[in-house]
């Protein structure tokens, strides 16, 4: 399967995904634990079928420590016991800020309510930035067909 643009290699991608880039970085260094940031960024990954993004965030995910086990129950996190609450309601607002389109409602207050009581406001913005910036990477390599398997733990780093 190959890409169909050279999306890493195009000058105008390259400044778009240099601001995409830098506010991710940003989201990232908010204070939101480094676990809970690959799990969301996974999760909404495997909603939108982005197998580029899943691939590069369960290979850095295990690269910082994650176990086997848990990235293998992500996409089953509600019937797994291998999460805590804090990741519970984090993979929860991920999941209903992925799927938007398909709730009339959108994120629901009891969702927004539970991530609250793990979250202060600061990790709650650095959340909901992520969920958004992983959807847009998501959209660009869905949209791009942006082959998965070869990534590298750091490649982008």
């Amino acid at each position: 399967m190959e890409s169909r643009v050279n999306y890493f290699g195009n000058a105008l991608a390259g400044k778009v995904m240099k601001h995409i880039n830098s506010a991710a970085k940003v989201a990232s260094d908010a204070g939101l634990p480094t676990t809970t940031q690959e799990l969301v960024k996974i999760r909404a990954s495997q909603i939108n079928g982005c197998g580029f993004c899943t691939d590069m965030h369960t290979k850095d995910a295990a690269a910082a420590g994650e176990t086997q086990q848990r990235l293998n129950l992500v996409a089953v996190w509600r019937e797994a016991t291998v999460f805590t609450e804090a990741e519970r309601a984090a993979l929860e607002l991920s999941e209903q800020g992925t799927r938007i389109a398909d709730a009339s409602g959108g994120v629901t207050d009891e969702a927004w309510a539970d991530a609250a009581k793990h979250y202060d406001e600061e990790q709650l913005v650095a959340l909901i930035s992520l969920i958004a910036i992983i959807n847009a990477y998501n959209r660009i390599n869905v949209i791009n067909q942006q082959p998965a398997g070869d990534y590298r733990p750091g490649q982008f780093g």
